[in-house]
């Protein structure tokens, strides 16, 4: 018979994996829960009623989260000379065009962000078969092809978390670190929440939050109640 860990017993005395959690709760509990000696990201994990197959059901946004990701993120802008000291003066980590496009073309993706321009995007249209797989491609809709280069670097920079469902209808986004507070936790939880209820697809049926946890880098899921946020 296995034998359970020390931290895993910690844990199991610490929470119920069956019972859902206000979100209030469950924010404490993954505090409470989380053992690792390295400061980790907090997930969270939203099941939503929708078909993602169909292309008016699809649900994709932006969020910018009050308290941010508790990360450095590192930010290549790809834009025309007459926008670079705008970028740079944002805060952008890397600056430039041909030459990062050179530089990815040969597979360097170590960013966590790219932004672009409507100008330029021939040329950053041709790395999507670097990008795309690694989510790192620009898309208007997320705000990261735009003329406001200096804008979006600080809207990223601030915790702009681009966010879209996958093909069995989950969105999965960090939402911050297990450092932070479970005000914190909560409450940028509660801003991506509402922001996913205000795209609820029109032609969506029935429930649309199925189920939502949240979870550290190494922890289980902790169940959330829907009531707990007005879950629809």
């Amino acid at each position: 018979m296995a034998k359970i860990s020390k931290n895993r017993k910690a844990m199991l005395a610490k929470y119920d994996p069956q019972k859902e959690y206000s979100l209030e709760d469950a924010a404490t509990v993954l505090k409470e829960i989380t053992f690792t000696k390295f400061d980790a990201s907090v997930d969270i994990n939203i099941r939503l009623g929708i078909d993602p197959k169909k292309s008016d059901q699809m649900v994709r946004g932006v969020v910018t989260l009050p308290h941010g990701l508790g990360k450095s993120v590192r930010v290549l802008v790809l834009c025309s000379p007459d926008k670079e000291q705008e970028a740079k003066d944002a805060g952008a980590d890397h600056v430039g065009l041909d030459d990062y496009v050179k530089k990815i073309e040969g597979g360097w993706t170590d960013i966590d962000v790219i932004i672009t321009m409507p100008t330029v995007m021939a040329k950053v249209g041709k790395l999507g078969k670097v990008l795309g797989p690694r989510g790192l491609m620009p898309n208007p809709k997320s705000g990261t092809v735009t003329l406001e280069v200096g804008k979006a670097v600080k809207e990223v920079k601030a915790g702009k978390v681009d966010f879209k469902v996958d093909k069995q209808g989950i969105i999965h986004a960090s939402i911050g670190k297990s450092s932070f507070e479970p005000e914190k936790i909560k409450e940028n939880a509660a801003e991506l929440l509402q922001v996913v209820g205000k795209l609820k697809p029109s032609s969506s049926k029935g429930t649309y939050f199925q189920s939502v946890s949240l979870s550290t880098t190494m922890s289980p899921g902790i169940l959330v109640d829907r009531n707990s946020f007005g879950g629809i």
